[in-house]
């Protein structure tokens, strides 16, 4: 019996002979390869020449016996100028005449000389080949598209000591030269890392920093739960997919032609390309839109399905891609399948991206249109069959009366699918594009009624119950990294065992193990707050016990010392940690938990930067509308201003903060979605996180790019445990464990009937004047006032235990019942004609009043303290963690008040530690200008930039008099030039705006002193 061979020749050999014999491919001649043109000069002309033989034809008659010549130069020129991948599109022209450099499979059947171009390719499959004028080097194995060479592949053999380290290394420091072969664009397109067990890709080769992307499938197989590498391959290499799934012929050329793009990146205002990257699709993304095609191929419009991909995994390109062959996509009787693809999204970006991709591949304008002006040009877009629709949800409301959509079939692409797919803007979508007539025929058939057939104009109530559930000719695919429940049963698919889960996954655990994204948990840090507040005021009020608590901490949140000490820490941790990172272009976030708060950040974060001379750090902020503070209005734009004095639009913030004159962004709710930011290395947070918000906002972090080796998290509010609690369920597979049963809407019925609130004939007059009417005539919405003021004043009589359960279930009955109709049709009129009245009641009930305390003149904040807590690794472990399914139980709201006294006991002992003399908060000198007459009169006649001049100016002579009373401090305000502005600012904060207030009781005599050490702080330790 011969000795194994396990050498690198072998791999080649078997590579090589499993493409030749299965993957449509030659064996190729080393010795054929100019290496200076980088071209298989036999192979390109005998292509051109045997496909297209009239054109080459009358190329001779034009130039004769230099044709061949000729016509190899003209392509290598036009190459340089346009790309190869552009030319294996769009071919090139030579004196008029076209010539095409490959053909490609056609979509359907009906072609016959389509199809026999496409025979007509040539590729080889080349070994050990010597590519360079300069030496010997070889390259293990070339593949060439018609003499062109296209993929290259280094292999490597664990049974000899190397793996795809090596490889890759060969490929940085050895394949990275000015050698023809490897001109980015203009030559091979593609090269590959392989070994035995894994496989990595990089489209450019720029020597020590080149970039390679993991291409492995996962290791339970791609679109199932796992980690990194590939699983075990019992019938040969565990890579074999490479090469069987990917290089074979018919895949490679549909890469080549619908999935590979070059993505440009221009400056905005000179036009002028910033940077070029080839995209080759991952693996996972190739391998998602190739399953969701072949199901929509096979099985028609109809069904639905749930992506589950990691944040920061590439969604974007995935919706194009899928987008792009979904247009064009046409069953076995090559019949198109969906008239247009409507993508619904909310996100800028993918326009451009979706219009530079598409146009890529087809060079067609118009294939996509995004909906950008108003509801009647996505009514245009679709009634006129526009391939590819980029629009919101919330043009669908305005429209979905007035669509004439046809019977035509509709693949609807859902971008960061969530909860607002359950509500009344998503029903009106399907309205807009479901074919009715078919749900009205079901229904005639359950009903024994034919004349249900035809639509009755008058009918609204049976047009909306025809909207209800799936319909036959849409299809849904939904994309996001942090599904709900209700997305699960929306468009999950759904288990023997009655489970659902996501058609396809690439989870947080893959991407994170495979390096695609960095791990946002992996070096965090906890801050615990400790504080004490006392009563200002010689009173006890009885506030509520929910609201006073609030505000409480509210008041410390805002507390100009919080916001202080907080924004040193962090510009401390920025200057010495955050801006070293990344090449020196680091960037952070700052995430508050109010526009008011934003607001304070930005104007601290300004204060101090210019007090401590910091010339290299700019801070941008982030809020939607106008904020009002002392006197003032804040808007994102009035707030935001480059160093020569211009406005940052709100559309030019991302651009502007991607530049290096900015290093941190303070937000205020808004890009903590959707926003990706690669130099992103740092999050502050000042806000309370929990769930899918969690995860979203702190994946922000995520995105790699080269020199981004770490990210790091500063948390002020939430814990270590918070954290991992919200981020379990997504780590993996979310899974919806049993669906929400749709009688649960008649259990909650039952519990609101309980109630006696409404009465039969009211819901029945309603459902008259809303369904009934032709038209609407003048008067009709009194009568509808006047249908449900009855409920009203029934509500009105039930005690304030009753309100609150009967509103709250209200309220929930008409969240589930807008979630079940979207899963499943009732045909139910009843319970559909009390949907609407129960959507309608429930806008006629009393707003709740919450009472709006005033708390800052009623307490003071007497000591703070700022403590490290966790520091480390957050480790996330597989779980079996899913999501219950949606039942019907409410409750009430407890309302009860509580005298000040005991909120605030509340607050101290939730906050409260052993505090020292040096964590007291020294209100002395804020009590000494208090008590001038001339520092009230300067606070309320002078805005606050005045008031901090003349307070900054008189600070010192008054820090001198109390010097005797708290030594130690003062010893070190007055060494401390740099603490003794921030205690100033502080103070001043502080004074004038307890100075600008109407007291109702006045100062007591024994007001404790201000200022707070920082227990932490390195600089005053």
């Amino acid at each position: 019996m011969a000795e194994l061979n396990v050498t690198e020749q072998q791999f080649e050999e078997d590579i090589q002979h499993s493409l030749c014999t299965h993957g449509g491919y030659c064996v190729g001649d080393p010795h054929s390869f100019d290496r200076k043109l980088a071209l298989d000069t036999a192979a390109f002309l005998s292509f051109i020449q045997t496909s297209q033989p009239n054109t080459w034809k009358k190329y001779v008659s034009i130039y004769g016996q230099d044709s061949e010549k000729q016509l190899i130069h003209r392509f290598c020129d036009t190459v340089k100028k346009e790309g190869l991948l552009h030319i294996l599109r769009q071919g090139f022209k030579d004196r008029g005449l076209m010539f095409r450099v490959v053909f490609w499979k056609p979509e359907t059947t009906m072609n016959e000389m389509a199809h026999k171009q496409y025979e007509q390719n040539i590729l080889h499959c080349t070994r050990q080949l010597h590519y360079s004028l300069k030496n010997e080097n070889s390259i293990d194995i070339v593949l060439f598209l018609n003499g062109i060479p296209v993929v290259s592949l280094e292999l490597k053999n664990q049974f000899t000591g190397q793996d795809t380290t090596n490889a890759i290394n060969q490929y940085r420091f050895d394949r990275a030269g000015n050698d023809a072969a490897f001109a980015f664009k203009n030559r091979i397109l593609v090269h590959f890392a392989v070994d035995l067990s894994n496989v990595y890709m990089t489209t450019r080769l720029q020597g020590p920093d080149t970039y390679f992307l993991p291409f492995n499938q996962g290791s339970n197989g791609a679109g199932n739960v796992g980690g990194k590498g590939n699983p075990i391959n019992p019938d040969g290499y565990d890579t074999a997919y490479l090469w069987e799934q990917v290089l074979c012929k018919d895949r490679l050329l549909e890469i080549f032609n619908k999935y590979m793009n070059l993505e440009i990146k221009k400056d905005s205002k000179t036009g002028n390309i910033l940077s070029e990257r080839m995209i080759f699709p991952r693996y996972h993304q190739l391998d998602v839109v190739t399953k969701l095609l072949y199901h929509a191929k096979a099985n028609g419009a109809g069904h639905n399905y749930l992506v589950e991909h990691s944040a920061g995994s590439g969604k974007s390109n995935s919706i194009a891609w899928l987008a792009y062959r979904l247009s064009g996509l046409h069953n076995n009787r090559d019949e198109k399948i969906f008239q247009s693809v409507i993508i619904v999204t909310d996100r800028r970006v993918l326009d451009q991206q979706l219009q530079d991709t598409v146009y890529q591949f087809d060079h067609v304008s118009g294939v996509v249109q995004k909906i950008d002006q108003n509801s009647q040009q996505l009514k245009a877009a679709i009634e006129n069959g526009t391939a590819i629709i980029i629009t919101t949800l919330q043009k669908f409301p305005v429209i979905y009366k007035e669509v004439d959509a046809g019977q035509h079939n509709f693949a609807i692409i859902v971008d960061e699918a969530h909860s607002s797919q359950t509500g009344q803007a998503a029903q009106k979508l399907k309205r807009a594009l479901a074919d009715t007539d078919a749900v009205l025929e079901e229904y005639a058939k359950l009903e024994n009624e034919e004349e249900a057939k035809q639509k009755d104009d008058e009918d609204k109530l049976l047009e909306q119950l025809a909207a209800h559930g799936n319909h036959h000719n849409l299809s849904f695919f939904a994309f996001t990294a942090t599904p709900k429940n209700k997305t699960l049963q929306m468009f999950g698919t759904k288990y023997e065992d009655k489970t659902y889960h996501p058609f396809h996954i690439y989870s947080m655990r893959q991407a994170i193990e495979e390096h695609f994204i960095l791990d946002a948990l992996q070096n965090y840090m906890t801050y615990k707050l400790y504080y004490k507040i006392i009563k200002n005021i010689p009173d006890d009020p009885q506030l509520d016990t929910t609201t006073g608590l609030k505000a409480i901490r509210n008041f410390a949140s805002l507390h100009p010392h919080n916001i202080a000490q907080k924004t040193t820490i962090m510009l401390e941790h920025f200057r010495s940690v955050t801006k070293h990172r990344i090449g020196g272009r680091a960037k952070a976030m700052v995430v508050t938990p109010s526009r008011l708060h934003a607001v304070r950040y930005l104007l601290e974060f300004k204060r101090q930067i210019k007090e401590k001379g910091y010339t290299d750090l700019d801070v941008l902020v982030a809020f939607s509308g106008e904020v009002r503070d002392r006197g003032e209005s804040y808007t994102e734009e009035k707030m935001n201003c480059t160093k020569s004095g211009e406005t940052i639009k709100e559309n030019a913030l991302p651009a502007a903060f991607h530049t290096d004159e900015y290093g941190m962004l303070i937000v205020a709710e808004k890009y903590q979605t959707g926003f990706d930011e690669p130099l992103l290395h740092t999050m502050f947070v000042d806000k309370k996180l929990s769930g899918i918000k969690a995860v979203q906002t702190l994946s922000r972090l995520n995105r790699i790019m080269r020199g981004k080796e770490d990210t790091f998290v500063l948390d002020f509010v939430n814990t270590a445990e918070e954290i991992k609690e919200a981020f379990k369920p997504y780590y993996e597979e979310t899974v919806l464990d049993e669906a929400t049963d749709p009688n649960v809407i008649y259990d909650i019925k039952n519990t609101l009937d309980g109630f006696k609130v409404y009465q039969q004939i009211e819901i029945d007059t309603c459902a008259q004047i809303f369904f009934y009417s032709a038209i609407q005539k003048e008067g009709d919405l009194g009568k509808l006032k006047a249908a449900i003021t009855p409920a009203v004043d029934r509500y009105n009589a039930l005690t304030q235990e009753q309100k609150d359960t009967f509103k709250t279930t209200l309220s929930r009955f008409n969240r589930i019942y807008a979630f079940i109709t979207q899963v499943c049709r009732m045909f139910d009129k009843d319970i559909h004609m009390f949907s609407v009245y129960a959507k309608f009641l429930y806008t006629q009930l009393p707003k709740e009043s919450s009472e709006k305390i005033h708390i800052d003149d009623k307490v003071l904040l007497e000591y703070y303290k700022l403590e490290k807590g966790f520091q480390g690794t957050i480790q996330l472990e597989p779980s079996e963690q899913g999501f219950h399914s949606i039942t019907g139980n409410a409750g009430h709201k407890e309302r009860k008040k509580d005298p000040l006294t005991e909120l605030i006991q509340q607050i101290n002992t939730k906050y409260g530690t052993d505090f020292t003399q040096m964590d007291k908060v020294l209100l002395q000198i804020e009590s000494d200008y208090a008590a001038k007459e001339e520092w009230q009169g300067y606070a309320q006649h002078n805005d606050f930039k005045t008031f901090m001049l003349l307070f900054n100016k008189e600070f010192p002579n008054l820090a001198v008099e109390r010097y005797k009373q708290n030594d130690e401090f003062f010893v070190k305000m007055f060494s401390e030039p740099d603490m003794m502005k921030q205690v100033a600012g502080t103070i001043g904060g502080i004074l004038y705006d307890r100075l600008r207030m109407s007291y109702e009781y006045p100062l007591p005599d024994n007001v404790h002193q201000y200022v707070a050490e920082h227990s932490n702080s390195k600089k005053y330790k």
